[in-house]
């Protein structure tokens, strides 16, 4: 198991686990969407882009995790990867690089993902309405403060 920076050779793949991965997060909403692929949302390449991005490898890439400063951007592990702590390993890796406060974002159905947050210290701090290409999405802002 390794984890490493991005390199555009990874771009690829990346895009592959994207397409495998962001309507999971969106599958407890009651409307239903249509996938955005990764280089074809400006918004999210953007993000995408401007962000530090980690690879989780193990004989191949079955995830990776963006922050931007302190917020994280994404955290996705492939389907063929999941349930092996790869999401919780890509997470705990990018709080040890992040100094302060971390904050993310996380559709506020996706209880999965926010049970996993609050496990490593997060909080719900808002609530607001954005959209996924085009169909509004309540989502919640979270934040990991440091102890005291």
């Amino acid at each position: 198991m390794t984890i490493r920076p991005y390199c555009d050779k990874d771009f690829p793949v990346i895009l592959d686990i994207y397409a495998a991965c962001k309507l999971d997060e969106l599958r407890y909403e009651e409307s239903s969407f249509q996938l955005l692929p990764l280089d074809q949302d400006p918004r999210r390449l953007t993000g995408f882009r401007t962000s530090t991005v980690l690879i989780y490898e193990q004989d191949q890439i079955l995830g990776y995790a963006a922050y931007d400063g302190s917020e994280i951007t994404a955290l996705f592990v492939h389907p063929n990867g999941r349930g092996a702590g790869i999401g919780q390993t890509l997470l705990r890796d990018m709080l040890d690089r992040i100094e302060g406060e971390v904050v993310l974002y996380v559709a506020k159905s996706n209880h999965p993902a926010k049970r996993l947050y609050e496990r490593h210290g997060f909080a719900v701090t808002g609530e607001f309405t954005t959209d996924y290409n085009g169909t509004p999405v309540q989502a919640n802002e979270m934040l990991r403060k440091l102890p005291k």
